[in-house]
């Protein structure tokens, strides 16, 4: 995946010095080599590219001095992308004319080819050589970028990560290749790309496997009759409840462009028949790689489309009033000249994992990270040797728990190539700070147990805004939302016709968190049915209202403008600490100080009453803290 256009300029520029030749200046005193050597240029000019490599060689047998085929033939193997062959004819031939100015060009070339080939310390002599020659801006600038990245590469080495990457299990990784690999936040599920041959024209298609209670993994199956064709399916992104997945086809569909982007979803075990995302999403231009918020709300992906800063950057669109918004690029932040490809957000919607050949690095294309912080990317950081190698690293992805990384390597042998999924344990030194992990369960009917699809809001309490929202399959009830630390959560699970459901979590304190799993009983709307406020909040002994209890004020001001016909009661209840009639006050005054903020927000005081009801009606005995903090409440109930 190395681009040779920069070496292919310095190819050109290799040729332009010798061409600019007369046969005085030649290194060779054969006529016959000459003549050789003079033919080939017109084959290249007439592009007969094999041809002339011919002439060339019959050139350097004739006279294995004559440096000048050295490096024409060297340049036409480097255009070509022949590296080897490239590195070998170069190398003769700025050994046989170390100090003429025509080699500035092979010496340029050189130092690329031995940083992209791990070869630090020899790029950065030649590096040194070039220097001596005092080059244009445009090639010492060149010579710098190397320069800079074969040192900070050396840094690398001298400083590893601790890494230790285990291949998934020979039944995962069955295939030839087998690459991008993508889980679920609850890490029951892996979907990657497969191909069963190292031809390119042979089918890609999406595969799934799913995490046995013993930790193995099944053997993987094909995704969807509906998804997989006989056409190529593949780098795919899916929600982190499982539910919505996003891939890329680039023939057999109806399309934009040459690869475009695909969604479907899933209905229980079915998934829907895959749509196009439509213009705002793709272009007539390349769309691939898409990456999905956790919400589904947010997608980013790459393009090759115009407007751009290099031939492939990273692009993202939003979930607006029941569509996709245009794309916008992510901006000079993240993207460069070069190419940015595989862009992985973690499910805490803050991480962004990418490739790119345009920061510094270790070669070829490192994997970096940014952060999402006040409205603007962090500078993307290169997540370190030996993650990134002078190989191509292309991509990531890190659970939800950021301790556990998968990624796709190549190897290859002599007459092999396969490309096999790793996993890894996350080294603490790029270990993401917002951690996230997940609440799951299913959504039910309280009297019938039937499942229910419900809308499950998740709110950041403190900031009063909606971080996500995700809705319950309609036939198993199930539902997943991402908990990220740093913040203070309240969860509500509502539905046409049932009362609302309120929890809540508080993730402000780092530390180490086991998933959640709750299901959650709606009760119907009808009189004596009543639920609890859990994210109404008082200071100790007092009754007025703190500002993180706006969201649930707000929450039950929509219910019931939603609700128009039904009428309530706000009740106040306390724990049995304090006396009964100091408990008996306060419960009443802080069920009144939400009754009158109800009736500030437009709802009939008619359709509301108060009531304080001390410790008379605990829902848990008082014998412990956790229990008296359930005894601690507001309750709505229908009248």
């Amino acid at each position: 995946m190395r681009s040779p256009l920069l070496l292919i300029c310095f190819a050109f520029l290799i040729n332009g010095l010798i061409s600019n030749q007369v046969m005085a200046q030649y290194h060779t005193k054969s006529k016959k080599a000459i003549k050789y050597f003079e033919k080939s240029g017109e084959l290249l000019r007439s592009r007969n590219y094999s041809e002339a490599v011919t002439y060339l060689q019959m050139a350097i047998d004739k006279d294995p001095g004559f440096a000048e085929a050295h490096l024409r033939l060297g340049t036409n193997y480097l255009s070509l992308g022949d590296f080897d062959n490239a590195r070998g004819y170069l190398e003769a031939a700025v050994s046989l004319i170390p100090n003429d100015p025509k080699t500035i060009g092979a010496y340029v070339a050189l130092a690329d080819i031995y940083y992209r080939e791990g070869s630090y310390e020899k790029a950065l002599g030649v590096v040194d050589k070039v220097k001596s020659f005092n080059p244009p801006p445009q090639i010492a600038n060149r010579v710098l970028k190397v320069e800079h990245n074969a040192r900070f590469a050396i840094d690398q080495l001298k400083n590893p990560l601790p890494f230790k990457p285990n291949p998934l299990p020979d039944n995962v990784n069955e295939y030839d290749l087998q690459y991008f690999p993508v889980l679920t936040a609850d890490q029951k599920t892996l979907i990657f790309t497969r191909r069963k041959s190292r031809d390119p024209q042979f089918d890609e298609d999406m595969v799934v496997s799913s995490r046995n209670d013993d930790g193995t993994w099944s053997t993987p199956e094909s995704i969807s009759e509906r998804i997989n064709t006989k056409f190529n399916e593949g780098t795919c992104t899916i929600s982190a409840n499982g539910r919505t997945i996003i891939f890329t086809s680039c023939s057999g569909r109806s399309s934009m462009g040459s690869c475009d982007l695909y969604i479907s979803y899933k209905l229980g075990e079915e998934w829907s028949e895959p749509e196009n995302m439509g213009t705002n999403i793709n272009s007539r231009g390349w769309e691939s790689q898409p990456s999905l918020s956790a919400d589904g709300k947010i997608l980013y992906f790459v393009s090759d489309r115009a407007g751009g800063f290099g031939k492939r950057d990273i692009w993202k669109s939003h979930w607006v009033d029941g569509g996709w918004s245009p794309a916008i690029n992510l901006g000079a932040t993240i993207n460069t000249a070069e190419e940015e490809v595989s862009p992985y957000i973690h499910v805490n919607g803050q991480t962004l994992y990418f490739s790119s050949k345009g920061f510094t690095g270790m070669g070829g294309y490192d994997i970096f990270s940014s952060d999402w912080k006040n409205g603007k990317w962090s500078t993307p950081k290169n997540l370190g040797y030996p993650i990134n190698t002078s190989d191509d690293q292309v991509s990531l992805f890190i659970t939800a728990d950021g301790e556990r990384g998968f990624y796709s390597y190549e190897q290859k042998g002599v007459n092999s190539y396969r490309s096999i999924l790793y996993e890894f344990e996350v080294p603490d030194a790029i270990r993401i700070k917002n951690k996230s992990n997940y609440i799951t369960g299913k959504v039910l009917d309280i009297e019938t147990k039937a499942p229910l699809r419900a809308q499950v809001e998740l709110f950041d309490i403190n900031a009063d805004s909606l971080k996500s929202t995700v809705t319950s399959d309609s036939l198993s009830g199930e539902y997943l939302q991402v908990l990220t630390d740093g913040s203070e959560y309240a969860l509500y699970i509502n539905k046409a016709g049932y009362l609302f459901e309120s929890l809540r979590f508080d993730y402000q304190e780092t530390t180490d968190r086991e998933p959640i799993q709750i299901d959650i009983y709606l009760k119907p709307i009808k009189t004596g049915t009543a639920a609890t406020l859990n994210n109404i909040f008082f200071d100790v002994n007092k009754y007025e209202i703190k500002q993180k209890s706006r969201t649930e004020l707000n929450k039950t001001v929509a219910f019931l403008n939603t609700n128009p016909s039904v009428r309530v009661e706000i009740s106040g209840h306390t724990d049995n600490s304090g006396n009964d009639t100091h408990n008996q006050e306060l419960s009443r005054n802080r069920a009144k100080a939400v009754y009158e903020y109800l009736i500030q927000q437009g709802v009939e005081p008619d359709r509301l009453r108060f009531r304080g009801y001390g410790s008379q009606m605990p829902l848990a005995a008082n014998d412990t803290e956790s229990n008296r903090q359930l005894n601690r409440r507001i309750e709505f109930k229908v009248l």
